[in-house]
């Protein structure tokens, strides 16, 4: 292994991206493995900890650390040699706001720091040199996150920002992030493919021309609480962008039309959150390449999205539908989806306790299922219930089930019936081995407890469940 290309290598350890633990053990393998794993583990800024922020200091130049040592701050290196690589050169996706958290940690385990003011501004002054360091690297930084830091201003004057910045891809920020952030931004990025905003009462006049700047947008996420002159802001520097391949929409609380979407004609996939399905205005829009639909909060009538089906369904390969209260989504509904999703591999949805019949309708004419989520709660269909149907009535291509219950619910199944519902899955043809998720409210879930377990664990040696899981 040790004798391994850094290409073959470097394939192999990027599987351990979310696995800290293993991928800090390689560090002493060799200096190949070392500098693999080094890449991995500083490439996200979250995942830094309070040490890497010491390395990261040790790493400044010389100019910067007189300005550390002028203003009082002695932070130690976390060895008295010099670092063995270039780590602010890894970093591909930066957040500000994690820095300021950060630093402040640092600042407080050092002795020579006082008053809440000083403990302030020394981190402002630490922060500022951290950010200068990134914005001289020679590679180009992928991502940017930018919410609520007193650094962003001037983040764009440092000596090399505008190399650092130039071929950013995503952007996710605040509305009311500085008008001169944005403007800037926008002379210097022009390729940013995925952008998010997060809607606050202040939105800054220049967004809408960073939006208009660029020349390649392909996803756009917008969350917004305010009131309708957030979208009405940005909506007309949207219209250039009729090639976006995926839209989400959380804007609970803001009543304005949606008809704008019906310009990005080429959306693969549309997430939209709101409370009044009366705004649904798209029903007659025609969008050939729509494979993803999720709708949140959706209050009863739902004659706008099912019309929205008929035309638009037979192309979707996933839907997910939820509702506002704790009543089930409308039965018309679910036999609008069971008419014109034919196509379907993964849907989220729920039936009240008297629509099992319904349930049926769906599993028999929605043949290409793979995943099937189903709310379970309240006046919905209990778990048993839902989950006898599907190992009767659902086609052999399923293989994930997952049942959801938001509210605290006593519908548990019994030890019987859970091995009974195991029993019914075995003797499917052909057999695939199952995923069950249940996720509830209630943290003291019965399903923990031995007997459970012991017909869980029975189940997954036989190979008959590959994963079940209670959260």
């Amino acid at each position: 292994m040790s004798q391994l290309s850094f290409d073959c290598l470097n394939e192999i350890l990027e599987y351990l991206d979310d696995d800290m633990i293993n991928l800090h053990s390689c560090l002493l393998i060799n200096h190949l493995w070392c500098e693999i794993s080094v890449r991995i583990i500083w490439r996200y800024i979250w995942n830094y900890e309070t040490s890497n922020f010491r390395t990261l200091i040790a790493c400044l130049p010389n100019e910067s650390k007189e300005i550390l040592y002028t203003n009082g701050i002695f932070i130690s290196a976390p060895t008295s040699r010099s670092p063995m690589f270039n780590y602010a050169a890894f970093c591909k996706v930066f957040s500000v706001d994690i820095i300021d958290y950060n630093k402040i940690e640092l600042l407080l385990n050092n002795k020579n720091i006082g008053e809440d003011h000083d403990l302030s501004n020394n981190t402002f002054i630490v922060m500022q040199e951290i950010l200068k360091l990134y914005m001289k690297q020679s590679t180009f930084l992928k991502e940017l996150r930018i919410y609520k830091s007193p650094c962003i201003a001037s983040i764009l004057l440092y000596p090399g920002a505008k190399d650092y910045l130039k071929n950013l891809s995503k952007l996710c920020c605040d509305s009311n992030t500085s008008s001169e952030f944005f403007y800037q931004l926008s002379q210097i990025c022009q390729n940013i493919q995925s952008l998010t905003i997060f809607f606050e009462q202040v939105i800054s006049n220049k967004l809408a021309e960073l939006i208009s700047a660029q020349k390649n947008l392909k996803v756009l996420n917008i969350y917004g609480y305010n009131g309708e002159e957030d979208l009405n802001i940005i909506i007309p520097s949207l219209t250039k962008h009729s090639n976006l391949s995926k839209l989400c929409l959380n804007v609970l609380g803001v009543s304005v039309s949606l008809s704008f979407i019906t310009i990005f004609t080429n959306l693969q996939e549309l997430d939209v959150t709101f409370i009044y399905i009366h705004d649904f205005v798209i029903q007659h829009a025609i969008f050939p390449q729509l494979q993803i639909l999720k709708i949140h909060n959706v209050s009863p009538g739902c004659e706008l999205l099912i019309k929205f089906l008929e035309t638009n369904g037979k192309n979707l390969n996933q839907f997910y539908v939820s509702n506002c209260d704790d009543a089930g989504i409308d039965n018309s509904l679910n036999l609008a989806i069971a008419k014109f999703c034919p196509n379907l591999k993964k849907l989220s949805t729920g039936f009240e306790n008297n629509e099992l019949d319904t349930l049926k309708i769906v599993l028999n004419c929605c043949q290409c299922l793979e995943s099937i989520r189903i709310w379970c709660e309240n006046k919905l269909l209990s778990e048993k219930e839902a989950l006898e149907a599907i190992v009767k009535y659902s086609h052999k291509n399923i293989y994930e089930i997952i049942l959801y219950n938001e509210w605290y619910t006593q519908s548990e199944l019994l030890p019987e019936e859970l091995e009974s519902f195991f029993e019914s899955w075995t003797n499917r043809t052909p057999q695939k081995a199952l995923s069950l998720m249940i996720f509830r409210q209630n943290i003291y879930s019965l399903y923990t407890r031995d007997k459970y377990v012991e017909i869980i664990e029975k189940y997954i040696k036989l190979g008959i469940v590959k994963k079940f899981e209670v959260r």
